[in-house]
């Protein structure tokens, strides 16, 4: 098994529990691309199983999930929605984040995941604090009042993009019998 590494240069000096972090968030991501290896993009588009789920849109959803997280830990709850304050329209673009819509290539949304991952990398080598917390928005999966470091949050983000390797490690063994973590 071969583990991305970070590409900044920033993150090539990163010791202790970031480069802890960053191995296993560049191990998880590996398995979530790879997936994807030799696809089309109408194959990226395919839905082989109950879910809903494609393997284009996990690509999609991991790298919004991954840029709102970071977001939070740099911006503060200001950088997400509370859930009371969604709109339709939120809705709709939570949906579509799911789906590699016609238009949208695999090419293009794994491109855009590299993009919010460098940055991410950047964010975990050099944040000064990782225990700088906020609140978290206002939604019925968070408990009222309760408060996550960067540390949590980078936490988060990992096992949401293991959690969601392992859904496109399903998919394409449906797809056409490629595995990929088994």
């Amino acid at each position: 098994m071969t583990v991305d590494t970070p590409s900044t240069s920033s993150t090539a000096e990163v010791t202790g529990e970031r480069a802890d972090l960053l191995a296993e968030l560049a191990q998880s991501r590996h398995f979530l691309r790879f997936t994807t290896r030799g696809l089309t993009d109408e194959q990226a588009r395919m839905r082989t199983t109950a879910s809903a789920l494609c393997l284009g849109g996990l690509i999609k959803h991991v790298t919004q999930v991954e840029k709102g997280w970071v977001d939070f830990i740099l911006n503060g709850t200001s950088a997400m929605k509370n859930f009371a304050d969604m709109t339709e329209e939120d809705y709709a673009a939570r949906t579509a984040e799911f789906e590699l819509l016609p238009g949208e290539t695999l090419a293009g949304v794994l491109e855009a995941y590299e993009e919010v991952a460098r940055r991410t990398d950047e964010v975990v080598a050099t944040l000064p604090d990782l225990g700088v917390a906020h609140p978290l928005p206002e939604a019925p999966w968070f408990q009222p009042g309760v408060r996550w470091s960067a540390r949590r949050a980078l936490i988060h983000i990992v096992a949401e993009t293991a959690q969601h390797a392992g859904h496109a490690d399903i998919i394409r063994e449906s797809l056409d019998g490629a595995k990929s973590m088994g």
